[in-house]
């Protein structure tokens, strides 16, 4: 069934365009009998999933693995459909090795775009297909047993620029995202019923970070909880969505996450890429910026999308996990008094409320870190009683954390237990080491 047309007047030029310039489409394209062979052999489509004013379909790759899996939501381009998408990217594969979910939304009008440009689109539950994608995930949180803190959003060309809408106006549904070849949040706004905005997608679009972050802000006004991270990806050559759009993508994340616009990571994978990490260096920074020398509109490459699933943690490397860190004695969360950021400042339990000072990034490195990774979780001795405080990050093993199955948290200076002292459940009750014990005052759950 085909949802009634919005009036999007230049769809088909812009399909045209990109049929005629993106290598990525002519690669990844199937006939439709290939595509209803996939779609029969791994995908389930799943209808009634919510009042969907996009009218979108909705396809699901659920391999057989342990529960509460992640899920990521995978967007097509323009002229792609969710079957394609799922037969010609390497993210069901990546699925069935690493056990994750995949939703693959598939827009339903002429030309297969996404709804990015209008109000609704860019609105927290506003309307059009950006709200159906949102009821996609709730559906497949509440039905497939997925893991709400681990749920993440990639695609590429008009499934990026989605990308990008998901985490502005749904900071609440995801944790990170990964676009190839986008555009910032609100870059195609429009007003006149059109879904083409020529100035954006030739890049003569620009904004300072702050207006670029508040049009973000303002897709979901009062939230204050915790923002994705992006990873972002664009050719110097695309001749789609042009390369100045990935300076204000960064301008734009970089604000949102409140980290420096100046990379404090930068390397070459291979001689025409450059990649910069803003706010942390590890794979799970809050910021990642891929950019290719020569490449047009033609991504995701080969390994890119194994890429993106490391950024996400995925991988079983031991990526990130950001959410907060809950005292099962008492439900409680592990808090920074008065969101300081002063370094010394003894952590406690508290209310969770979702704030900033109470969303924690496990990494990679086993450090434990706070406000977007300005800060770390430090032990501030190695006998117990010792303090667990806040502390400028520097790579010792004082503030590396094990994460044990049994729920406790370990340092590995002292491996030493983190612990609610006196197994208080009250607000305020300071948190620092003791010997383990298995008291549920030393159990530890992100999420």
């Amino acid at each position: 069934m085909s949802r009634k047309s919005k009036k999007r007047s230049v769809t088909d030029v812009l399909v045209a365009l990109l049929m005629a310039i993106s290598p990525l489409i002519a690669a990844l394209a199937l006939t439709g009998a290939s595509a209803t062979t996939a779609s029969a052999a791994s995908l389930t489509e799943v209808t009634n999933f919510g009042s969907n004013p996009g009218n979108l379909r909705m396809y699901v790759y659920k391999p057989d693995s342990a529960p509460a899996r992640p899920a990521v939501v995978a967007v097509h381009y323009c002229t792609g459909t969710g079957p394609t998408f799922y037969a010609n990217t390497e993210f069901a594969r990546l699925a069935d090795q690493h056990g994750f979910i995949v939703v693959y939304p598939d827009a339903n009008v002429s030309g297969q775009c996404f709804d990015v440009s209008s109000p609704q689109a860019l609105k927290h539950d506003g309307g059009s297909d950006p709200t159906s994608i949102a009821q996609m995930v709730r559906y497949t949180l509440q039905n497939m047993n997925a893991d709400p803190s681990r749920v993440y959003v990639t695609g590429a060309s008009s499934g990026a620029m989605t990308t990008n809408v998901m985490l502005g106006a749904y900071p609440d549904l995801f944790k990170a995202g990964a676009a190839f070849m986008g555009v910032p949040f609100g870059c195609f706004a429009t007003t006149n019923g059109s879904g083409w905005n020529t100035d954006c997608a030739t890049g003569k679009i620009s904004k300072t970070p702050q207006e670029w972050g508040d049009l973000v802000r303002n897709a979901y006004p009062g939230y204050t909880g915790p923002r994705p991270r992006m990873q972002l990806w664009h050719g110097t050559e695309d001749e789609a969505l042009y390369y100045a759009n990935f300076g204000e993508e960064i301008k734009q994340w970089t604000n949102v996450l409140g980290v420096s616009q100046t990379p404090v990571f930068t390397d070459s994978p291979q001689s025409n890429w450059t990649r910069t990490r803003y706010g942390s260096t590890g794979a799970q920074a809050p910021v990642e910026a891929n950019s290719f020398q020569g490449v047009g509109h033609s991504l995701p490459e080969s390994g890119m999308a194994a890429r993106a699933i490391t950024f996400f943690g995925l991988d079983g490397s031991g990526g990130t996990t950001t959410s907060p860190i809950r005292a099962t004695g008492s439900g409680k969360c592990l808090d920074v008094p008065g969101a300081s950021q002063t370094n010394g400042t003894q952590t406690h339990i508290w209310d969770c409320n979702g704030q900033t000072n109470q969303t924690w990034t496990s990494t990679s490195s086993k450090q434990l870190t706070v406000y977007g990774g300005a800060k770390c979780l430090d032990a501030a001795g190695a006998a117990a009683g010792a303090k667990v405080v806040l502390w400028d990050c520097n790579g010792g093993t004082n503030q590396q954390w094990n994460r044990n199955s049994n729920g406790t948290i370990t340092s590995v200076q002292s491996g030493l237990c983190l612990d609610v002292t006196g197994a208080s459940t009250a607000n305020g009750a300071l948190v620092g080491l003791w010997d383990c014990n298995g008291g549920s005052n030393q159990q530890w759950r992100l999420g």
